[in-house]
């Protein structure tokens, strides 16, 4: 049985979870869940995702959410096909979990803040917090200076492999990017980084929707 992965076509986290099923060459099938209609606080949405956030997977009957979880569950059950995103070495792991909370410590809830701030909030009919998204940016910037530092001595954010560290930026890269905030171009390494991780197969195939 196919695996399942039920999101929105557009959610970040349902594109993180699209873009691994795609770097390891995993057939799935998308069930879109509308948002806008309040799919995901549905009964028979929340008795698979409690939370009613998407995405979830259904693969042959094991049901997973947390999009890094599902990744992870991607990486580690399909390691012999595709890239391998997650090391094996004891070494390379360790670094490779140290990029991954970078990205979960030091990039996400800059981004994050960022979209909800300078788009989502008004699709719900809520108000910028200018000060707040000026914030936010400073605080990204930073981050991003330390990033160009790492950068600047491997090619990836683990190492010189990829690793699923350096795809879960993508979504949220992608939307700030969308929305004029631009704090890649200007750091050599960063932009470098960026421009590798952004023009990979598996991305351009889902980057605009599901």
């Amino acid at each position: 049985m196919v695996l399942k992965l039920y999101g929105f076509t557009t959610s970040t986290c349902s594109l993180r979870v699209a873009v691994v099923l795609k770097e390891k060459n995993v057939p799935f099938e998308f069930i879109p869940i509308d948002l806008t209609k309040g799919e995901h606080k549905a009964p028979g949405f929340t008795a698979h995702q409690p939370f009613g956030q998407v995405p979830y997977i259904d693969d042959n009957g094991l049901i997973l959410f947390e999009s890094r979880a599902i990744c992870r569950y991607i990486a580690t059950k399909y390691a012999s096909q595709g890239t391998s995103l997650i090391p094996t070495d004891p070494v390379a792991n360790a670094f490779f979990e140290q990029a991954a909370s970078i990205e979960t410590s030091n990039y996400d809830p800059f981004v994050s803040g960022l979209a909800w701030e300078l788009m989502f909030t008004m699709w719900f009919g809520g108000k910028t917090d200018e000060a707040r998204a000026a914030h936010l940016r400073t605080q990204l910037s930073g981050k991003l200076d330390a990033y160009d530092v790492i950068l600047g001595k491997q090619k990836y954010l683990g190492g010189n492999n990829i690793t699923l560290a350096d795809l879960f930026h993508l979504p949220y890269g992608a939307v700030v990017l969308s929305i004029g905030i631009d704090e890649f171009s200007g750091r050599p390494n960063v932009s470098r980084w960026w421009k590798d991780i952004s023009s990979r197969p598996s991305w351009e195939a889902v980057k605009a929707g599901l």
